[in-house]
Order: C-alpha cells, then sequence, then structure tokens
C-alpha cells in the first residue's frame, strides 16, 4: 500500500498557525507596556522631583510636602546642613514649578510669591551636550529674607543672619562635560542690612558677593556700608572654591563686634582672616 505524503506547503501553514496567533497577544502586551510607561512619565508624583534634588544636593536642599506631579507641582524648599543635620530653614511661601520638554532640551518654570518677580518666574534651561549636560538660567532676580541661611548650619545657625538677600543673574550658566564643570556669566549676591543675634550692633552693614564665570571662575566680596568690614577674592580650581579675605571693625567697635569676630575666623589685630577651601 503506497502512503500518502501531505503537501510541504500544508505543513508550513500547520506548523507557523501557532506563531501567527500568538503574534497579536505580543503587540497587546507591547502595547499596554508602552502605555502604562507614558502614564508612569506623564504623572509621576512629585516627591519623585524632591528625591532627586536631595540627592544632587547631599540633602541640602529639599521639598517637603511636594504636592502634584513632576511635571507640574508645588512644595516647601528647605535649606539644611545636610543629611543627618538638625538644621532647616524654609521659604516663606511655596514654590511652585512646570516643566516641559522644548526639542531636545528641558524647560523649567520655577515661582515662589515670596522670592521671585513676575508672573513666570525663573526659567531654567537643561539641553544634554555631547558627553555632558549644559544648564542656562535666564537673567533674573530672586529676593531672599537672610535668615533662611540658618538652615544651612554651623556656622550659619550660630550667627543667626537677619536682612534681605538679593541674587541677580547675567548671562549664567553651567556646563558639566568630560566630568569636568564649566560656568559662565555672572551673579551679584547682594546682601542688605545684615545683623546678627551675636551683636547688638544693627545693622552691621551690607555687603556684596560677585561671581564671575570664565576660563578660571573667580568670587569677590566687598563691603557697601557697614561697622563690619569685609573684604576677599575667591577661585575655582577645579571644583573647588578657595576664598581668602578679612573682616575687619570699624574705628571705635572693636569692643562690640569681638565676638562675631571670634567666631568668623582666626584674629589677626582689630580683625579676622577668612579662608576656607
Amino acid at each position: 500500500m503506497m502512503r500518502r505524503h501531505r503537501p510541504w506547503f500544508g505543513r508550513a501553514r500547520a506548523t507557523s498557525a501557532p506563531a501567527a496567533a500568538r503574534a497579536p497577544w505580543r503587540w497587546a502586551v507591547a502595547g499596554v507596556a508602552l502605555g502604562l510607561a507614558l502614564v508612569l512619565v506623564l504623572y509621576a508624583p512629585a516627591r519623585w522631583l524632591g528625591d532627586g534634588l536631595a540627592r544632587v544636593t547631599a540633602g541640602r536642599l529639599q521639598l517637603a510636602d511636594a504636592q502634584g506631579t513632576l511635571w507640574r507641582g508645588s512644595a516647601w524648599l528647605l535649606l539644611t546642613g545636610g543629611r543627618g543635620s538638625q538644621d532647616a530653614a524654609a521659604l516663606p511661601s511655596r514654590v511652585h514649578w512646570r516643566l516641559r520638554l522644548s526639542g531636545l532640551a528641558l524647560a523649567a518654570q520655577i515661582r515662589a510669591d515670596c522670592c521671585t518677580r513676575g508672573a513666570q518666574g525663573l526659567t531654567l534651561l537643561a539641553r544634554p551636550r555631547w558627553g555632558g549636560l549644559r544648564v542656562a538660567l535666564a537673567d533674573g532676580q530672586i529676593l531672599l529674607p537672610a535668615s533662611i541661611l540658618s538652615g544651612l548650619g554651623t556656622p550659619l545657625n550660630t550667627l543667626a543672619p537677619r536682612g534681605q538677600l538679593a541674587l541677580a543673574t547675567q548671562g549664567l550658566s553651567v556646563e558639566w562635560s568630560a566630568h569636568r564643570l564649566a560656568l559662565h556669566g555672572r551673579a551679584d549676591f547682594t546682601a542688605r542690612h545684615v545683623a546678627s543675634r551675636l551683636s547688638t550692633l544693627e545693622p552691621l552693614g551690607s555687603y556684596r558677593m560677585t561671581l564671575i564665570g570664565g576660563d578660571a571662575p573667580s568670587l569677590q566680596l566687598s563691603t557697601l556700608e557697614g561697622v563690619l568690614q569685609l573684604s576677599g577674592t575667591g577661585q575655582w580650581v577645579g571644583a573647588r572654591l578657595r576664598f581668602t579675605g578679612e573682616a575687619m571693625a570699624a574705628p571705635g567697635m572693636q569692643v562690640q563686634l569681638a565676638n562675631l569676630l571670634n567666631l568668623l575666623g582666626r584674629r589677626r589685630g582689630n580683625g579676622a582672616v577668612l579662608s576656607f577651601g
């Protein structure tokens, strides 16, 4: 008796049928996974931003009571002495942010009723570069109470500064590339009518610190007015700032400012040497 053979094309259809049946399920699973990923990205909780900020700043900047999403939310901004520190101070009002994609860049608008001017607040633009990242801050001004600096811990918590702080920027940007940090632009940090609980003299003075970017970014400290006179210069060497300066008491004010000068630095004559880095 002759055995009948099934045609080869019949066998091919029989073996490929299960694979064809599984294909729609694979596409369905892939679609569900993509949808879940999209939802996760769009509705990621605001606390994720707080976790990232605390990690990058070693706990010195934190977002408390974060509400909303990663892309649009608000929180209390805390300044602390770092992980494990008991010192903390918050801005007088909540910080509101909005993130959006702008081409390949990420744009951030940050606003705090207490401290930023204009409806838009501050604008940051982060743009990836080959092997690095560039973050640019649009020109603007930030106003802060000096008391918030106490949250940064020693020695500012002992000084307990009071007064008004203002930060104005011009073309300020930071770029990370090949494990190197480059700073461009200018920032002027002004402290007016500064006072401290270590001195009965109020105010102690008004001061300006200027940051100038370039191949070798520099820092300059000067006194605008006051009985406590501060001056100094600093320069970044790699990622480290080296600063030297001097704190002096105005003539006839050495006794009243003695405790404050002792805390600021090593005493020399009627003043104290400022040095760090």
